[in-house]
């Protein structure tokens, strides 16, 4: 740790009991009260889902039985084959997951970014011996949405993965070109109509995509089409391979509204 991040673990020390006197730690699912600001309260913590076994091993989605899971992999991804090599999802979406979710991302609470990237981070294996660090990119929003929002959210939970040794970061090595609808409620063509052309790599970021393994990174992982659209754009761009990394993994049937 350099002097500069000594000084600032200091000061940040230094003013924690200030702000936990302005602002009283609270659990940011059920507002209960906390010992600290970074974490949640014990039942809250009880109720996030995590994902296990058995599960696909391609999409990480749960398998009904353990007879399931002799396939490997779900039906889904057996019928049509991701192009993405693998989902890595630090909980599965449910009312927990979905009230942190919308905090962070429709609240405005960008300080939950370092507890959702906690939690991902945890889930992200190190790289094999040898290999070079995975290239972090964030899944794009449009410039409106940007404006409209003061944050990308993705691109937040990118560089708290970053931080964490995760991998190198490229903040912006894709790009929303147009602005698209709500996919929600959309059939799996209109999705695709509606994400056709709309995010492509950056010119300037081929040249550093060219060969990397990639992790995309999003808070949740809904219908799978803006990630796919992200994916076909990095490997047009020459990614070696591309993994999709998200706070919260929706399974279908238990509600995706986020």
């Amino acid at each position: 740790m350099g002097r500069r991040s000594q000084l600032g673990a200091i000061v940040k020390d230094g003013l924690k009991p200030i702000v936990d006197l302005v602002y009283p730690p609270r659990c940011p699912v059920c507002g209960d009260a906390l010992a600290q600001q970074d974490g949640l309260c014990p039942e809250c913590w009880s109720e996030l889902e995590i994902p296990g076994e058995p599960a696909c091993s391609t999409c990480q989605r749960p398998m009904g039985s353990p007879a399931v899971s002799k396939f490997e992999q779900c039906f889904a991804c057996i019928n049509d084959p991701p192009r993405h090599s693998g989902v890595i999802a630090a909980t599965i979406y449910n009312d927990a997951s979905r009230k942190l979710i919308l905090s962070y991302k429709h609240g405005g609470k960008i300080a939950l970014a370092p507890l959702l990237g906690r939690l991902l981070s945890a889930r992200i294996p190190p790289p094999s011996d040898g290999d070079r660090n995975a290239l972090l990119i964030p899944v794009p929003l449009h410039r409106w949405r940007i404006w409209k929002r003061g944050f990308n959210q993705a691109a937040m939970l990118a560089t708290d993965l970053a931080k964490r040794g995760n991998g190198d970061l490229l903040v912006d090595g894709l790009l929303r070109r147009k602005s698209t609808p709500s996919l929600g409620g959309l059939g799996q063509e209109q999705r695709r109509s509606a994400l056709e052309g709309a995010i492509v790599a950056r010119q300037n970021a081929r040249s550093k995509i060219a060969g990397r393994a990639v992790i995309l990174v999003d808070d949740v992982l809904t219908s799978g089409a803006t990630s796919a659209a992200c994916v076909d754009a990095l490997l047009e761009a020459g990614a070696a391979s591309v993994r999709l990394a998200c706070f919260a993994r929706v399974v279908h049937g238990r509600g995706i509204s986020a």
